[in-house]
Order: C-alpha cells, then sequence, then structure tokens
C-alpha cells in the first residue's frame, strides 16, 4: 500500500549541451525505485523563467504529492549539494532556453528575500553522503532557473527543496558552469550517473523519514 507520493523534478537540457544532468539522474532513479510504501512521481521542467513555475505548479496540482524535490545541475560542483535557501533575485548571465534573461529583477516584487528549505537539508547532506556519495549543503543556489525553482519550492504548501548536482555528461563535459557560482567552470565530478541517482534515493528515503517524524526543517 503506497502511503506517500513524492515528487521529484529535473531540468531539460541547456544551452548547447545535449544532456541536463538533473533530468537523466531523476529519471535513472524513477527506474530504479523499489519502496512500494512510497509512491515516486518525477517530471521534467524546461530551462525558462517564464514556464518552468507553471510547469512545477501543474506537476504538484497533478499528483498532489507529500513532498517536493526540485533537481538542478550546477556545472562548477564536484559534489551533490542541497541548498539551504533561495533568494528573491533573478539575475541570469546568459538568456534562458526561451530567450528571456532577466537583470536583478525581483521573482515576486516585494517578497521575502530568502525563501529557507522546508526540509532538513543538513540531515539529506548526511543520508546522501551515507549512501556513499559525496554532498556538502549549500546556502547560494545562484540567481538563475535553479534559483527560481528553489524559491518557489520553498513557498509550496507542501514541505519541499532543491538539490544541486555536478553537470555529468556521458561522453565529454558539460558546456556551461557558471549559471549557479559566478565565474565557474565546468568542473569535472568523479561522480557518475549511477551515483547521482543513488544520492537522489537517499534524499528521498530521508525525505519520507522527515515527513514521519515531522522532524522537518524549523522554518516548515
Amino acid at each position: 500500500m503506497v502511503g506517500m507520493r513524492i515528487l521529484v523534478t529535473g531540468f531539460e537540457a541547456f544551452g548547447d549541451d545535449t544532456e541536463n544532468a538533473s533530468i537523466t539522474s531523476v529519471n535513472m532513479l524513477d527506474g530504479r525505485w523499489s519502496d512500494d510504501s512510497v509512491q515516486l512521481v518525477t517530471g521534467a521542467l524546461p530551462v525558462a523563467f517564464g514556464t518552468a513555475g507553471t510547469v512545477l505548479h501543474e506537476l504538484v496540482a497533478r499528483y498532489r504529492p507529500d513532498a517536493v524535490i526540485a533537481v538542478g545541475e550546477a556545472g562548477g560542483r564536484t559534489s551533490v549539494t542541497p541548498e539551504s535557501r533561495a533568494v528573491n533575485d533573478m539575475d541570469a548571465r546568459i538568456p534562458d532556453n526561451a530567450g528571456l534573461q532577466p537583470r536583478a529583477q525581483e521573482i515576486f516584487e516585494g517578497g521575502q528575500k530568502f525563501r529557507e528549505s522546508t526540509l532538513d537539508v543538513e540531515a539529506i547532506a548526511d543520508a546522501v553522503r551515507g549512501a556513499g556519495v559525496a554532498s556538502d549543503v549549500s546556502d547560494d543556489a545562484g540567481r538563475f532557473v535553479c534559483n527560481y525553482i528553489a524559491y518557489l519550492v520553498a513557498g509550496l504548501e507542501v514541505p519541499g527543496t532543491f538539490i544541486h548536482v555536478p553537470a555529468v555528461r556521458s561522453e565529454g563535459a558539460a558546456s556551461t558552469g557558471a549559471e549557479t557560482d559566478p565565474g565557474a567552470t565546468p568542473a569535472t565530478s568523479e561522480l557518475g550517473f549511477e551515483d547521482l541517482a543513488k544520492a537522489l534515493e537517499a534524499a528521498v528515503h530521508e525525505t519520507v523519514q522527515q515527513l514521519q517524524s515531522g522532524s522537518l526543517a524549523a522554518t516548515a
């Protein structure tokens, strides 16, 4: 019997890249999920300020999850990094997939400067490390579409968080890198897609544990 439903999202490919490690790892997680007591549902978000939020809210309305984990990639990072907060700011270094490039604009005019994750990201990072995958908590999700979605997830009526994964590729290296961390160049991570799927699996199990025990983040 299914006791909980967890929604996990990733992003479509961005720019000149044909892969995005977030949706690849989310799809691999979906394929390996075997816990019949938890229903895992997944979805892909566009790398576009104008539509990513709409798709996120449509997925939440369709599936009515107990919690949401949104996943994106950070080309300059080599470990899995749950984000502790998001900022009410859009400042795109380059255009998104729809050609939009907001600069120094608030997501919600007059809204909270920061929204904290409503899941305990320190515990999620511990769970990922416990699964044998490098993980560190981040307090800066950038100012691109990942941060935009992280801000929206933190404002949902259900608990949620955002996790950045390294920009792993099947072949070669990512051509993007500075969208999350200004000045970063694409880094080569020792992690592979299987590691990322394993990390997300641990994150989902930890999320379920937090929901069952009520040990959510203090801001929830």
